[in-house]
């Protein structure tokens, strides 16, 4: 067992011109009227509010998003274009519930779906899709399962692409607001379908159902769903400031207060919390003693960029410490891992992540390797 030791680094993270001051009070979280809900920060993956968000339940429309992620993930394959197109099946044509209006036997193409999927809801461009990706809804089925899995969904089950009822689907607000971020995190040049507020097809032209996107600017997404399990289910995301949260609400009593929760959540969350990068991805956090190496330091960083979202005013309160291997000896190859970083707030662990050498250091020459292993003997004699 290696030793470590732990060094402690607090630091003002704010710039130097700028006072200290103390956190910011923050009330309790809103109270909604609903079965379940969850409010995230995207970049950092934080949950800032939740009830039930684990709770079993109907995913209604909401499934389309996985829908429309499938199709996304098949044209980033190359195995699927959006000029593509496809003949509207009679079960696509019968299928019921919100529609397109899709006429049975007609040319669509795949961006003309997309759209009939997402701004309009539709049943029947869902279906549709489906059985062009995969054949037929039981096998999309099958990879929307695979694909949930994949995204950590481990409370979804999905049994059609389009959200109407089955006794043996299910998701989660959690699991919803995992799909959401995934959505605008994987695929950026689609995701403004989401807020787009009608669509026309075959002379009918229909509003997008999430009531935020006239009532708030910042919003630009996602999803509304409802049927009478479900109750009335809003996924929604909106951006100030640089900062993105996600809300899901299921089981609200009416589309306005699907809409009017949703609100009361994106608004808390934006007005009491600020998300920030502490740490690049590939920065030098801190150095370590290499022996018997071309080189007697070496720099170590995390991997990715490391985004927390605390209260206002809380980041400089921010406790980060790196626990470092004793020893380390050369050779050592970039991207090997040699500690951890560890960042608290009031006792709390926020972000926990691997130190990992930033580059490489080449074994030294004999005599180099050689005074370095006598000294590590004596080293060890006095440890």
């Amino acid at each position: 067992m290696r030793k470590l030791f732990s060094i402690l680094l607090v630091f003002c993270i704010a710039s130097a011109a700028a006072p200290l001051q103390a956190s910011s009070l923050i009330p309790s979280p809103p109270e909604l009227g609903a079965d379940s809900y969850i409010l995230m920060d995207i970049q950092s993956g934080r949950v800032l509010v939740e009830k039930n968000a684990d709770q079993r339940v109907a995913p209604a429309s909401l499934t389309k998003m996985m829908t429309a992620y499938i199709a996304d993930r098949e044209m980033e394959a190359g195995r699927l274009s959006m000029d593509e197109e496809t003949t509207v099946s009679v079960n696509a044509w019968k299928t019921g519930g919100s529609r397109m209006f899709l006429k049975e036997g007609t040319k669509v193409t795949v961006r003309e779906l997309m759209h009939g999927i997402i701004v309009q809801s539709g049943n029947d461009a869902s279906v549709a899709l489906a059985e062009h990706i995969a054949g037929g809804e039981g096998s999309f089925a099958q990879m929307m399962n695979q694909q949930a899995s994949q995204l950590g969904m481990d409370n979804t089950h999905f049994t059609n692409p389009t959200g109407l009822p089955d006794p043996d689907m299910y998701t989660t607000a959690r699991d919803m607001a995992l799909l959401s971020s995934a959505k605008i995190r994987d695929f950026p040049d689609t995701y403004d379908l989401y807020s787009k507020r009608h669509y026309t097809y075959n002379g009918i032209r229909q509003p997008n159902r999430n009531q935020l996107l006239w009532r708030d600017k910042s919003v630009d997404g996602l999803k509304t769903g409802h049927t009478d399990d479900a109750g009335y289910c809003l996924a929604a995301s909106a951006e100030r400031d640089g900062m993105r949260l996600v809300s899901v609400v299921m089981g609200a009593a009416s589309e306005e207060a699907r809409a009017r929760e949703s609100q009361q959540l994106l608004n808390y969350g934006f007005r009491y919390y600020e998300t920030f990068r502490l740490y690049e991805g590939g920065e030098k956090v801190t150095d370590a003693r290499v022996w018997k190496g071309a080189g007697d330091r070496v720099d170590l960083g995390i991997q990715e960029d490391l985004y927390l979202t605390v209260p206002n005013g809380a980041r400089e309160e921010l406790e980060p410490a790196v626990s470092v291997e004793s020893v380390l000896e050369a050779p050592i190859e970039r991207g090997e891992v040699f500690g951890d970083l560890t960042v608290t707030h009031e006792d709390s662990t926020l972000a926990e992540r691997e130190l990992v050498a930033l580059h490489s250091v080449e074994q030294g020459g004999l005599f180099r390797r050689l005074w370095d292993t006598i000294k590590l003997f004596f080293l060890g004699l006095f440890q």
